[in-house]
């Protein structure tokens, strides 16, 4: 590796720690006018997190859990990357590119890290296995401070192909969902030389007008079309963080429990879809560490930079080998739009269960999903 490629551990001072539950302890409480999910997260769902998270949740044993995997740091166009590197006992394994999406981070993938990288110890074929690397997205978390200005989904695609390279990777695979499924997309359309594929949990292409388009929906793809109607309806982030992210940054890094309900609203569903689904601790993980590392504003901006320059949602052709995993409890992908920028998808998945952070609701899925599509075109 690279002189530039520094060794990193998370080590949250004990001071930030105390502080964070004294927060917690003195939170003020807004007047619930209705309680249920209709004008955002309720009130009472808000307090018993925030009640988890003071009185229950252990960030020193998450912490720890995390430091078992190899991290470092490394500086790409000015940007302060940080990432989880996991190299595989199997000596051919295909290097493979993870992006987690917002409002998460690299412990998304923590489920996934072993059966990925070290199959043969979870009772899978070690034919098919990979060296992870998994970067915490510029302005996420340890990927800070934010430099300036301009980092769009395109950028950080060409960041993880320079990330790639640095690493003395001369050929690799990609995945990534939400935030992470727009880098990855993007990569593809970069398409640089050594990227053997693409695994994408959403595309997020939509109707355009096309005599019959919607003719050749499967019944999976037609039921989704009401999520869509659902996520239009509520996605109030999505037009925040798209227009005024400095504004809302205030709150996000003063005020935990203004980061836990901002950040609950895609985690546990805008009428509380996963309240009772969702695994809590690693959501209380994710937003620790945002908290920890006062990057609510920043991560925000990345919406601001893909809704400037289209990055992500851009119709311009992904000459990679792509494969699509769609998951119900999700915005599911419709092929037939796909298609239209998407002309190498070598696999297409209809999934039985598990939502938009599948690495996490629904890892086994997801893992036989990768390991099939890379066995493929790897």
């Amino acid at each position: 590796m690279s002189a530039a490629v520094r060794p990193f551990r998370i080590d949250i001072q004990q001071a930030a720690v105390d502080d964070l539950r004294q927060r917690l302890r003195q939170a003020r409480w807004p007047h619930a006018v209705a309680e249920d999910w209709s004008r955002g997260q309720p009130v009472a769902f808000v307090r018993e997190l925030a009640d988890q998270w003071l009185n229950d949740y252990d960030w020193r044993r998450h912490e720890a859990e995390l430091n078992r995997h190899p991290q470092f740091t490394t500086e790409i166009d000015g940007q302060t990357v940080h990432f989880l590197h996991v190299r595989s006992p199997e000596p051919d394994a295909l290097p493979l590119l993870l992006t987690h999406g917002w409002p998460s981070t690299v412990a998304e993938f923590l489920d996934v890290i072993g059966p990925l990288s070290d199959p043969r110890s979870h009772g899978l074929d070690p034919a098919t296995v990979f060296h992870l690397v998994i970067p915490s997205l510029p302005g996420f978390a340890f990927s800070t401070p934010l430099s300036g200005p301009g980092w769009d989904a395109a950028r950080m695609a060409a960041a993880w192909d320079a990330l790639m390279k640095r690493l003395g990777y001369q050929r690799y695979g990609a995945q990534g969902g939400d935030v992470g499924a727009l880098v990855t997309r993007e990569l593809g359309i970069l398409n640089p030389p050594g990227l053997v594929g693409v695994h994408l949990q959403q595309v997020f292409a939509f109707p355009n007008g096309t005599p019959g388009e919607m003719d050749k929906l499967s019944a999976f793809e037609r039921d989704g079309l009401a999520s869509l109607e659902s996520f239009q309806k509520h996605n109030g982030y999505v037009e925040i963080q798209s227009k005024r992210p400095a504004t809302l940054a205030f709150s996000l890094v003063d005020s935990p429990t203004g980061l836990l309900a901002w950040n609950a609203e895609l985690f546990f569903g805008f009428e509380g879809e996963a309240a009772r689904t969702m695994d809590r601790e690693r959501f209380l993980t994710h937003l620790s560490i945002y908290w920890f590392t006062a990057t609510g504003g920043q991560a925000a901006e990345s919406y601001l930079e893909n809704a400037r320059t289209g990055a992500g949602y851009r119709e311009l052709p992904n000459k990679a080998p792509t494969a699509l995993a769609s998951f119900p409890n999700d915005f599911r992908s419709v092929r037939t739009f796909v298609e239209r920028s998407h002309p190498h998808i070598v696999q297409w998945t209809e999934m039985p269960s598990g939502g938009h952070f599948a690495a996490t609701d629904a890892p086994d899925l997801l893992v036989e999903d990768v390991r099939r599509f890379f066995g493929r075109v790897g």
